[in-house]
């Protein structure tokens, strides 16, 4: 067993060291990180128009006319609907940071590219502005390209010395905007430029090529039983070598997921069928009960089944961060991480309740999950409730079940081990009074 982890190991260990690493994929992490509590936000209010209360829409109509769902879907446009722009600041700041440059130019040379490229639509009236689907999660992969482009066009000038130098004696702030012209004329023309051979194209923008060239296959992939499977699988295995298989994982896949909830949540909101078994939703709230690896049943385990004060002491300190999905500490603190006899339930109980909460939605068991952005930390039950009903919050009791019982054997070892350890201190102990 231990030859067999240390082949992993090393094949493993560079692979994700490199993915961890990537300052590109680090971008994504980052801006998500900044957009979060923008996008949680604004996706409650869209939760108070789709509460799942028979009679819950009549009440509302009668007691606010029926333009009530204005005051939930204003906040909710002004949020998701342009996710791309909140995701690319912080993408943006975060590649500013790496290179050493002003973070502020950065942001704006990024958002001026994006500008470029986002076709610009009039109304009958003559009006003009941006279509708001190509600055929420349907354009948010043109948006980091653009993001990547306008950074490392900006970095490369300024390093290079492409740039306007003013004397020393000029302030600090004017020297730093005016050295920042050059890359701007460049990062503007080069996506003007781009702009134009699109206009000429069947697909008129970027967005539009991009979207069905290579986001929607992306999207098609990732919503798959096999796919999600093999993320899964991935996650959970990196993490028991001791890297954070999560962040790893949602740097890749987190722009599909945000993605396909946007679409669930377009179609909640246009009264239509909701298009995407896997989301976001379906693995921050069914797949990881309790964190990664569907851990909430083993905190359970610990709390109520442990013979040996050790496990009785790490479910007390695990229990309570678990019902609210953070499990660092029962995966340190067991531990999970290089430990074979924990790797085979956790990377088990990872795949099949991901399976079994796919397999529950296809077949129609479970409603499709409404893509509403909740906090990650929302307890299950509530959550699983506010996503899909009744039903939802029945599978999430289910699965939680199952982990139980695929943790409890192997958990029944590890503390009867501990337990006689335990013991045998003990007897060390009283010997060693009775000799004193």
């Amino acid at each position: 067993m231990n030859n067999i982890m240390n082949k992993f190991e090393s094949f493993l260990m560079p692979i994700a060291e490199k993915i961890t690493s990537n300052r590109y994929l680090s971008a994504i992490k980052e801006g998500f990180f900044g957009a979060t509590p923008i996008l949680i936000a604004g996706s409650i209010f869209l939760l108070f128009t789709s509460i799942p209360i028979d009679g819950y829409a009549a009440f509302m109509e009668r007691t606010f006319s029926s333009n009530w769902m204005d005051f939930f879907y204003i906040p909710y446009q002004a949020s998701f609907k342009l996710m791309a722009i909140f995701v690319v600041i912080g993408a943006a700041k975060s590649l500013a940071d790496y290179y050493s440059v002003d973070v502020k130019l950065a942001c704006a040379l990024t958002l001026v590219g994006i500008f470029i490229l986002t076709p610009i639509i009039v109304t009958e009236e003559g009006v003009k502005g941006f279509p708001l689907d190509n600055l929420s999660a349907a354009g948010l992969f043109v948006c980091l390209l653009v993001t990547f482009i306008s950074v490392e066009i900006y970095r490369y000038c300024v390093q290079r010395g492409f740039t306007i130098k003013m004397p020393e004696t000029v302030p600090q702030n004017v020297s730093t905007a005016f050295a920042a012209v050059i890359p701007a004329f460049v990062i503007i023309m080069v996506f003007n430029v781009i702009r134009l051979i699109f206009s000429l194209t069947d697909y008129a923008s970027a967005q539009t090529f991009i979207f069905t060239i290579l986001q929607q296959p992306l999207q098609s992939l990732g919503g798959t039983l096999p796919a999600t499977v093999f993320v899964l699988l991935l996650e959970s295995v990196i993490w028991c070598f001791g890297l954070h298989g999560s962040s790893i994982v949602s740097s890749v896949m987190n722009p599909i997921w945000y993605a396909q909830s946007a679409e669930n949540l377009a179609a909640v909101e246009a009264g239509l069928a909701i298009p995407n078994i896997v989301n976001y939703q379906f693995i921050a709230h069914f797949v990881k009960i309790g964190g990664v690896g569907a851990t909430l049943g083993l905190s359970l385990l610990c709390l109520f089944k442990a013979k040996s004060n050790q496990y009785k002491a790490l479910g007390k300190l695990s229990v309570g961060a678990s019902i609210f999905n953070i499990n660092e500490p029962v995966i340190f603190g067991f531990p999970i991480i290089l430990n074979p006899m924990m790797m085979i339930p956790f990377i088990l109980s990872n795949v099949l309740v991901g399976v079994v909460t796919y397999l529950a939605i296809s077949t129609g068991l479970v409603p499709m999950i409404n893509g509403v952005n909740l906090p990650y930390t929302l307890p299950i039950i509530i959550s699983g409730f506010m996503l899909c009903g009744v039903q939802g919050a029945i599978l999430q009791v289910v699965l939680l079940a199952m982990t139980t019982i695929i943790y409890y054997p192997f958990f029944s070892v590890q503390d009867r081990q501990a337990y006689q350890r335990e013991l045998e201190q003990e007897k060390m102990k009283e010997l060693e009074a009775t000799n004193a």
